[in-house]
């Protein structure tokens, strides 16, 4: 197959793709990842070929606060940049970011099979789960019942408001007002950070994170024996600010009452000064998690899907966006505490609690083992691709 795989450029949504790439390349297929440039010496280095996104970049005249503006009328605007190029390249198959539309319309126009990759839980509004973003459980009981409707009722002028910018967007571009489905969706996640649903879509399938290194650098470990923490500051600019520093005063022994190490892992982490017992830099996190008794991070979907591949629990201190949800869930796994909002007193104490009580990391454990139940994302792609490339 040859296969475009089209993703914005903020890791959490790059860096599955580009996963998603080296899987369909080392199965005999060709893969171009349409994202930002900034990732594309690191994919060159690993076999991986990047092209630019076009119209990655706000204009001036956009409305960024406006998120149905954002991800519709600027979709319809990058859909015709990009469709020139993707003709170029002749795809068998368009992978396209759940968020990055752009692809799947682009696609649409050529008449080209595609598939839309979720590189996270499933998003889309259930009528059996209260609004995503929440963090609550489902509602139990005639009152917990009562609630989610007035949760979800409260949420669906937005969403009403969503689909009318983007059956306008859609119609600008010469495509029909509403977009017809995908030939699947790839739920690039654990099982156990899903949430049963009774509308689960059509072709929805769940595949098992998607988890790319950008660099083949080995972290060293501070010395000693002492407990391996992994403090991971969030890639997503709504991460929770100052993170780093109240970890390292959390983790001072004289705070935390107990001795560790602690390794800072981040793409550029910014740290002033460190003690004897922790280090910082940039490496592969997969190699590091290995040995490692715990995660400190923000409860992004990447480092808390790699943590729990590695059976190793979490403290996470979430930011904005689905962090809060998705800390929730780790939460109600048994795996995580969950931190908010951010004190050294706080951090320090859910440390301990972790550190202290081996269910954590079981329950971390138990959640990385749910990933043995996940389809073939290389299977389903071909599956999705034209009879003639199956030929």
């Amino acid at each position: 197959m040859r296969v475009a795989l089209v993703a914005g450029s903020d890791a959490g949504h790059a860096f599955p793709m580009l996963a998603l790439a080296n899987l369909l390349q080392r199965n005999g297929s060709t893969a171009v990842v349409y994202t930002g440039s900034g990732w594309a010496q690191a994919a060159a280095a690993q076999g991986l070929e990047v092209r630019q996104l076009p119209g990655l970049a706000a204009r001036s005249d956009d409305d960024d606060g406006d998120a149905g503006a954002k991800l519709s009328a600027r979709a319809a605007r990058m859909c015709q940049a990009l469709l020139p190029e993707l003709a170029d390249f002749e795809p068998d198959l368009v992978v396209c970011d759940v968020i990055t539309v752009c692809g799947g319309w682009a696609a649409e126009s050529l008449g080209t099979p595609w598939i839309e990759l979720s590189p996270h839980p499933l998003y889309r509004a259930s009528v059996g789960l209260p609004p995503i973003g929440s963090g609550l459980e489902p509602g139990t009981g005639l009152s917990g019942r009562i609630r989610d409707g007035l949760m979800r009722a409260a949420t669906a002028r937005s969403i009403r408001q969503g689909d009318r910018q983007r059956e306008v967007a859609r119609a600008g571009i010469g495509l029909t007002p509403q977009a017809p489905e995908p030939a699947a969706r790839l739920i690039a996640t654990l099982p156990a950070l899903e949430v049963p649903r009774p509308d689960w879509p059509a072709g929805a399938e769940l595949i098992g994170p998607l988890l790319w290194e950008p660099t083949d650098k080995i972290f060293d470990r501070p010395p000693g024996d002492a407990p391996l923490v992994v403090i991971a500051p969030s890639t997503a600019a709504t991460g929770s600010a100052g993170m780093i520093e109240v970890a390292l005063a959390a983790l001072d022994p004289d705070v935390l009452g107990m001795p560790v190490r602690a390794v800072v892992s981040g793409l550029a982490p910014q740290v002033d000064e460190l003690s004897a017992w922790a280090l910082a830099g940039h490496g592969r996190q997969d190699e590091l998690l290995a040995g490692a008794a715990l995660v400190i991070c923000g409860g992004g979907h990447g480092m808390l899907a790699k943590s729990m591949l590695a059976g190793v629990p979490q403290v996470l201190v979430p930011g904005g966006g689905d962090q809060w949800e998705l800390a929730q869930r780790a939460r109600r796994w048994g795996c995580a505490e969950v931190v908010r909002p951010l004190t050294v007193d706080a951090l320090a104490s859910a440390t301990r609690k972790i550190l202290q009580n081996s269910s954590f990391a079981d329950a971390a454990r138990r959640a990385g083992e749910s990933g043995a139940d996940v389809l073939d994302a290389v299977a389903l792609c071909a599956r999705a691709a034209s009879p003639e490339v199956l030929r």
